[in-house]
């Protein structure tokens, strides 16, 4: 029936026997007997079903060649497999001249380069390891040198052991469900209903990708005394080539290359140029000329391009088990949280759509939008000084329109939703880190001591004290000299936060003279609609200013993050990733608050305008309101952001990679790039980020921060979110196979800092949405007027026909004689009614200007600015309140996890028990052929 309907628990053989043995009187004995045959079938069913259907995960001969689809070779096939191999291998480039030592790892350097001495002691130390070294001169240059390292099967078994890597030792045991005739029947009629259908489109097809399934193995550490308790089919690939590699980094890693107490390690060796280069190789060409269906995958890589990185399988899930079993698991774990995040938009993507499709089916029966629209006898006051002209309110009728797409009944519900599937995604995404780890055996594992910072140990160095960990002399940082370098580097910080500002500042002065450049612009287009052409110009603008700081932001982060001189390296990967966080969020979105929260509420009114340096006039909102600014401010810098980031997440190493494939096809003709071996071409590739995956998450927590912070503003940004990670999943995934180098396995438990980060933005989109409602939105005074001021004042109600007369109402009246002499406009505005006008109006809660108070405050304002804030009030603490409540309703360990991981650890100790008696009892039965006999043996 498939492994799916098998279960692990064994005690299910009790329920079914257990009444068979309440009903009948049956002997003891028989029953025991019983249970031995039953165990005995089960056994025979299950040695058949792994020896048929579970290919080996470690044996890398299944990639080769041939249908995948059969997994069992015979052994004639295999001893004929072992003479082809060392031919094939060499010639692949993966192999040491004799074809039989895999190469695990690979080192550069310059015969030019002066380190020799440091050079030779390092490799003679490796050696003393019980590394075997080749060296090859590059075919392309004579200078480079590339030396191959080899860590045979003793090596690999000492060192797997000292790091704890867990290897599989036994096959998990299912039990199969006894079924009854009728629901037998009733199965075979509903697979039959299965077969009908068409299968899921998103699953990959492990038929014909065997290297996809899971990997049903009990794992534990590695340990040389117990090898007969490991699954080992080959020792030659019983340790994958991730975990290989891996083990070698760690060898070099504690290797000396010079006396002294601290001259250890590769790091240290690439700092200071004696190596250009260290990585591991790919395994082979990501492309093949035979199909991967008929023939099979050539390697791993290739595997991974036709099922992963490839566009035709964009729409397939990602195969995080082979990510992780070539990359690692802390490239895997980006990958399974992007694929999450990016499963989680769905949802969101699908809500924000039906907001904004409400918006456009409820655009002709919104009152506010037909009394704009119908509204030309309502002339508006100027804009800006002099060159702004009087306008009639029907004019923005479009603008109207496109504010009640953003701005609608709708637009309170999706923010308390995006609110509360920002916690609902961080805590779900707690129990699929949970079964992660689980799977990928990260649960009880934990990060080594880490190694002090070459810098700061050069720093440091003559003050030493005792680490408490390992009891011995390291390099000491007076906790002065650390405060004082902290206060430097938040001052720096604070520094370039101002230089923000500052940039925002230029923006907001140019958005205030441009918009009366506009308006006595000469063409038509742009003179009628000056003020959307300013927004528009200062977007881009803004837009420009951000890509050029954001590379000032890099080197000043990069500084300060020195500065402080960390002691470890993830101590300063924390520090430099908060650094950039900080500053590219600041910059990002500080012109969006800006527009958000400042434009148009410190304008003062006609006749007393506020100015910037009591010269400049504030800018003014639109008509329509001011949501319509931040829509296109949110629309343009996420579409042309993500655009940019793409194109250049791929395109600087495609570029790349083409210039030199361009030259060595100039020197060597278009055959001789093929012949290179496999570390000529891997050098050639680009080398990882020099900040690992850093660059890949903060273009994520930068889109998640849009995607939270002012969707209420614009509900359409979950969906341009979700279109963008579908393609971001795949460039990234082209990127790693085809155009990086393999960068090392390593292993973690988490995404790290970016998990309180992203918490961090969750919290403030819950603020940030209830003041966009709250000020930026119409949705206050309009509640207000239909409930206080409107037909329906007194009635419970608030529907359409409630807002009769609300934009008359939200508009106050000026006498055109008080304007200041520099902002009394060009026009007196004869052109409406054949006569100037006497009065305009504006958008304000103020008194007509014969009253007793000109121009002051009405009561209206007062019910606004009240009710404005108890809605922010009111608004956060709800939906506070519901995020902690699903934080506590949503356990961060699935309960099937929980008893998964009980039930195995129990069933470990059984094994290794059983195990463990079987050795001693055929120990002791050999001791009995050989005549040998001890008294007092166990067992």
């Amino acid at each position: 029936e498939g492994r799916e309907d098998l279960q692990v628990n064994q005690l299910e053989t009790q329920i079914w026997i257990k009444p068979d043995i309440q009903k009948t009187d049956v002997d003891f004995s028989e029953i025991l007997n019983a249970i031995q045959e039953i165990a005995k079938d089960v056994n025979i069913f299950f040695d058949e079903l792994e020896g048929v259907n579970s290919p080996s995960k470690d044996d890398d001969s299944l990639l080769h060649h041939g249908n995948l689809t059969s997994t069992s070779d015979d052994a004639s096939r295999l001893e004929v497999v072992g003479e082809e191999v060392p031919d094939k291998n060499k010639t692949n480039g993966l192999y040491f001249r004799d074809g039989k030592c895999r190469i695990d790892y690979i080192l550069v350097y310059r015969k030019s380069n002066p380190q020799t001495e440091k050079r030779e002691v390092f490799e003679r130390n490796i050696r003393a390891e019980g590394l075997q070294m080749e060296k090859e001169s590059s075919l392309t240059n004579s200078d480079i040198i590339f030396v191959k390292l080899h860590a045979p099967w003793e090596v690999l078994g000492k060192y797997a052991e000292l790091m704890n890597v867990r290897m599989p030792f036994r096959r998990k045991i299912y039990y199969l469900h006894r079924r009854y005739k009728f629901m037998n029947r009733i199965e075979k009629q509903i697979s039959r209903f299965r077969g009908w259908l068409p299968r899921k489109p998103m699953k990959l097809d492990k038929e014909t990708l065997p290297d996809l399934e899971e990997n049903d193995c009990y794992t534990a550490p590695f340990s040389q005394q117990r090898i007969h308790h490991f699954i080992i089919h080959n020792k030659d690939t019983f340790f994958n080539n991730a975990t290989r590699s891996r083990i070698v980094h760690h060898i070099l890693q504690r290797v000396k290359y010079e006396e002294g107490k601290n001259k250890i390690g590769l790091n240290r060796l690439l700092s200071n140029g004696s190596y250009e280069a260290a990585f591991p190789l790919h395994e082979g060409s990501y492309r093949s000329k035979n199909s991967i269906k008929t023939h099979g995958a050539e390697n791993h890589r290739h595997l991974l391009y036709e099922c992963w990185a490839s566009w035709g399988v964009w729409y397939k899930y990602q195969p995080l088990d082979l990510v992780r079993r070539y990359f690692g698991e802390k490239i895997g774990l980006y990958f399974a949280w992007l694929g999450w995040y990016t499963g989680m938009l769905f949802p969101a993507a699908f809500i924000g759509l039906f907001v904004f499709l409400y918006g456009v089916t409820t655009l002709n029966h919104c009152q506010v939008s037909k009394e704009v629209c119908q509204a030309t006898d309502i002339i508006m006051c100027p804009i800006c000084d002099k060159y702004c002209p009087f306008m009639r309110l029907s004019d923005s009728c479009i603008y109207a329109k496109v504010t009640h797409l953003f701005d609608n009944g709708a637009t309170v519900f999706f923010a308390v939703f995006m609110a509360v599937w920002a916690t609902v995604f961080l805590e779900f995404w707690k129990r699929r880190r949970a079964v992660i780890a689980y799977d990928w055996d990260l649960i009880d594992w934990e990060e080594e001591e880490e190694e002090i910072r070459p810098q700061f140990e050069a720093k440091y160095s003559k003050k030493e004290r005792m680490n408490p960990i390992s009891g011995k002399p390291e390099p000491y940082q007076a906790f002065a000299d650390k405060c004082s370098r902290l206060i430097v580097s938040a001052s720096g910080i604070f520094f370039m936060i101002c230089v923000v500002i500052a940039a925002v500042f230029g923006i907001v002065i140019y958005r205030v003279v441009t918009v009366s450049t506009f308006a006595a612009f000469k063409w038509a287009l742009i003179r009628n609609n000056s003020q959307v052409a300013t927004t528009g110009t200062a977007v881009c603008i803004n837009f420009c200013i951000i890509m050029l700081l954001n590379v000032l932001y890099e080197k000043v982060a990069l500084f300060l993050t020195n500065l402080e001189q960390p002691r470890t390296e993830s101590e300063w990967e924390n520090s430099f990733t908060l650094k950039m966080f900080l500053f590219q969020f600041v910059n990002l979105n500080s012109s969006t608050f800006y527009i958000a929260f400042f434009l148009g509420r410190f304008t003062g009114h006609p006749g007393a305008y506020l100015r910037l340096i009591n010269r400049w006039r504030l800018e003014e909102c639109h008509p329509s309101g001011c949501l319509i600014d931040l829509c296109m401010q949110m629309g343009i810098i996420m579409v042309l952001k993500q655009t940019w980031n793409n194109f250049m997440e791929l395109g600087y190493p495609l570029i790349q990679n083409w210039w030199t494939r361009r030259k060595l096809r100039q020197e060597y003709g278009t055959q001789g790039k093929t012949s290179f071996p496999q570390w000529e071409k891997d050098y050639n590739l680009q080398p990882m980020n020099a900040y690992g995956l850093f660059d890949e998450y903060l273009e994520m927590i930068l889109q998640f921060g849009f995607t939270t912070i002012f969707v209420a503003a614009f509900p359409l940004a979950p969906l341009l979110a979700l279109l963008n990670n579908i393609i971001e999943i795949r460039l990234d995934a082209y990127k790693f196979v085809t155009q990086w180098r393999r960068p090392l396995a390593s292993r973690a438990k988490d995404i790290g800092i970016w998990y309180g980060i992203l918490e961090g933005i969750g919290i403030l989109s819950v603020i940030t949405n209830a003041f966009v409602i709250a000020v930026t939105s119409d949705f206050i005074p309009r509640l207000v007027y239909a409930y206080k001021y409107g037909p329906c004042a007194g009635q419970g109600e608030a529907g359409q026909k409630c807002m009769v007369g609300y934009v008359n109402a939200s508009l106050s009246v000026f006498l055109v004689s008080d304007f200041e002499n520099r902002s009394e406009p060009t026009s007196n505005g004869s052109e409406f009614s054949g006569s100037p006008l006497k009065y305009c109006r504006y958008r304000d809660y103020r008194d007509p200007p014969h009253s007793p108070v000109p121009y002051g405050y009405t009561l209206q304002f007062w019910h606004v600015l009240a009710a404005r804030l108890a809605f922010i009030i009111v608004f956060e603490h709800l939906v506070f309140c519901i995020k902690h409540l699903i934080s506590y309703l949503i356990p961060d360990l699935p309960k099937d996890l929980r008893d998964r991981m009980r039930r195995e650890k129990y069933l470990i100790q059984e094994m290794m028990y059983e195990a463990e008696l079987e050795r001693l009892q055929k120990e002791r039965k050999e001791r009995k052929k050989n005549g040998k006999s001890y008294h007092n043996e166990w067992p």
